[in-house]
């Protein structure tokens, strides 16, 4: 955050999800209206490298989750919504809705919307690299490349050619990078143009914490940073996500939504106010930890926990010394309760905040996880 937030709402929102438009297992009406009812002021439908404003089918066949989807459609929706044929071997097909056919059942003027993404995927050498594109406004064919590092910046070239082409607000950002460990710290210290990455992510395949030999996303990020300011690249910021797919069964297994949200400091719920939040660095990212307030304000980054009783919170200020680069991501401080503070000291590169609370998280990605925020980075005005 680059100023004192005192006035702006603040809007929570998913970037990070998938329909039967791709290899989500419910209709994209079905997901929009889970997340209005649970609370979430925006969302996204970020299916593979397709958009929702084409003719497409799918069969319901023996697949049990399109099954299941099927008939909880039929409930929700009569048959003059509900578009059905049958194919050769007789079984049902559905046709799914597009964008601007949905959007008009869910959005409300400050208080529901629905914004256009696309996961742009591409693979190389058994390796999953994606960048999802945020109020992406015409469809990105995934672009190749020789190496992860120049697949990524293919794809994040190509989103901000759009955004340049066509004067809309738009963000590429990078998922995922420990699915299947398809993206390293290094890759994404030689890219540029790119500003986001996913220090959090619902799939249960993601790793977000590592493993024995590979860092997690907050030691990933710590490096990344660390490169990107001693290089004159912008701050690096991480956003938690769901990347849902699963909607019929909430267990640890499944990539299931409610998992990882952003809340974003707008000035109003509109696509373009959010993305331009985000690139200020207005927003925070949580799996279940919420803020009462959150200020940056000449080098001091401050903040107060919207407390659940009984729960205990472990804030660390974590960042890189000047002096000491090679030693990326230490914790300058740590102090528990439901509010804290730190100022930036002359020797600090940055300063981010992690919260830690001692909540068992409901339906998490991993057994065990508990319930954490992240406060976005902060350099030196």
């Amino acid at each position: 955050m680059e100023e004192e937030e005192s006035t702006q709402n603040w809007y929570k929102g998913n970037l990070h999800a998938h329909s039967l438009w791709s290899d989500g297992d419910d209709f994209p009406e079905m997901i929009m209206d889970w997340y209005k009812r649970n609370d979430y002021e925006f969302a996204v439908l970020s299916d593979h490298n397709i958009l929702a404003e084409v003719d497409k089918w799918i069969t319901i066949g023996d697949n049990k989750g399109r099954q299941q989807a099927y008939e909880k459609y039929k409930m929700a929706f009569d048959s003059t919504w509900i578009q059905t044929r049958r194919d050769s071997l007789d079984r049902i097909e559905v046709k799914l809705k597009m964008l601007s056919e949905y959007r008009g059942l869910y959005e409300e003027a400050d208080s529901f919307l629905i914004i256009k993404a696309e996961e742009i995927t591409d693979y190389h050498d058994g390796k999953h690299i994606h960048v999802n594109a945020t109020n992406i406004q015409e469809l990105i064919p995934a672009q190749g490349g020789d190496n992860v590092s120049d697949i990524l910046q293919n794809n994040i070239d190509a989103v901000n050619e759009q955004r340049e082409r066509l004067g809309v607000p738009m963000i590429p950002h990078i998922n995922h990078p420990n699915f299947y460990w398809s993206i390293n710290a290094e890759d994404i210290k030689k890219l540029d143009g790119e500003r986001f990455f996913e220090v959090y992510n619902g799939h249960p395949a993601v790793f977000n914490f590592g493993d024995e030999t590979h860092p997690g996303m907050g030691e990933m990020w710590d490096d990344i940073q660390t490169a990107y300011l001693t290089n004159d690249k912008p701050m690096m910021y991480g956003l938690a996500t769901d990347d849902s797919h699963r909607y019929h069964n909430m267990e640890v297994g499944l990539s299931n939504p409610g998992r990882g949200w952003v809340r974003v400091g707008a000035d109003n719920l509109t696509a373009n106010a959010i993305v331009e939040a985000l690139e200020r660095g207005d927003f925070y990212s949580s799996s279940g930890v919420e803020l009462k307030s959150i200020s940056n304000s000449n080098g001091k980054l401050a903040f107060t926990i919207d407390p659940e009783e009984g729960v205990e919170y472990k804030i660390q200020f974590i960042g890189t010394k000047k002096s000491d680069l090679g030693q990326p991501g230490v914790v300058f401080e740590e102090v528990s309760g439901t509010e804290a503070s730190y100022h930036l000291k002359q020797d600090d590169l940055y300063v981010r905040a992690v919260i830690i609370s001692n909540k068992i998280k409901e339906n998490p990605f991993q057994e065990g996880e508990t319930e954490m925020a992240w406060i976005q980075p902060i350099t030196h005005p």
